[in-house]
């Protein structure tokens, strides 16, 4: 049995699987090939039966989400380490065994992320996940590479190997023991936002997330849902709170969480603002639907913190992004 499993999630994804798991195959020799599939409708399991008979299938009876697909089809896996990685990735050659060697070097490495760019501009970064994931004091997340709606260009600024807060979902190397141990993704959740979740709760539990530029994939992006449509900004808003209430510090909840309420009003006027109306109301509906769920996410928090009290700020940028980004004009941090 190999040491790594690459996880592929699919679900009516016929035409990404034409286009991207050749590049897969080709380039992950050493590794265990697995398409979990969501229950799709498409022809998704015939074209892999015919076409691509290499790679093991593991079929669910339903679309489970991002989060439930991939704690399912990871259950009964035993390599040692898991390669989340999405459809719509091209890989390189020789793009797992950085990833490998560098969690050999030390066990307390729970996940790693390769510089991840842009599949149509292979000079640029790509929005999810860039040169490696922080937050800021208040939770939003950004990238090396990738503040908001600037993209730097790929000129090997980073192609450095350290410590991040948290490793894009678009492709994520994890200790499967880590994985197991953390219970895997939030799956109320469903969607977005919950890799930012699962490295929050590495980062409490004393395991480190890393990024490593000498392994680099190229993300198509937005593949199910564009960056701006109304069903990716509610559950941006939703799982963004969802998460804090979750991690934060009891101290921290009683005014971070107001201010990030103020703040999400504000997007939305702005959204208001753009034309963007649909995504306006998106917002309110995140946050009622957050409200229904705050018995679970108070249940989830009381047993993370009993299990691990605190967390490290080492690498959570102590200033506000949004403050820094659009009135001191800070294109690029750290």
């Amino acid at each position: 049995m190999s040491r790594v499993a690459v996880v592929i999630l699919n679900f009516n994804g016929q035409k990404l699987l034409t286009q991207f798991l050749p590049s897969v195959i080709l380039n992950s020799s050493k590794a265990t090939i697995y398409v979990v599939d969501n229950g799709s409708t498409d022809e998704s399991i015939p074209l892999l039966r015919t076409q691509f008979p290499e790679v093991k299938i593991i079929r669910l009876d339903q679309n489970y989400g991002f989060c439930g697909g991939y704690n399912k089809g990871l259950a009964n896996l035993n390599e040692e380490f898991f390669i989340l990685l999405n459809s719509d990735v091209e890989v390189t050659p020789n793009w797992i065994s950085p990833l490998v060697a560098l969690a050999d070097r030390d066990p307390k490495i729970g996940a790693i992320q390769p510089k991840i760019l842009a599949y149509h501009h292979k000079n640029k970064f790509e929005y999810a996940g860039a040169g490696g994931g922080f937050i800021d004091t208040l939770g939003y997340p950004f990238c090396r590479g990738r503040i908001f709606d600037h993209i730097e260009e790929d000129e090997g600024q980073y192609n450095d190997t350290l410590p991040i807060f948290w490793a894009a979902g678009a492709c994520m190397f994890v200790r499967s023991a880590c994985y197991k141990e953390l219970n895997g993704l939030d799956e109320d959740f469903f969607a977005h936002m919950e890799e930012i979740d699962f490295c929050w709760r590495l980062n409490r539990s004393g395991y480190a997330v890393y990024y490593t530029g000498e392994s680099t994939v190229y993300h198509l992006g937005a593949g199910t849902l564009s960056y701006n449509h109304p069903r990716k900004v509610f559950l941006n808003f939703r799982n963004g709170l969802a998460m804090l209430l979750k991690n934060l510090n009891g101290g921290e909840l009683w005014y971070k969480i107001p201010f990030r309420i103020l703040l999400d009003w504000l997007a939305a006027v702005s959204f208001l603002l753009k034309g963007q109306f649909k995504n306006f109301p998106a917002v309110f509906k995140a946050h009622l639907n957050l409200m229904g769920g705050l018995g679970a996410i108070w249940k989830k928090r009381k047993a993370l913190h009993a299990e691990y009290p605190t967390y490290t700020r080492k690498n959570i940028h102590p200033n506000l992004i949004i403050f820094e980004y659009y009135l001191k004009g800070k294109k690029r941090i750290h």
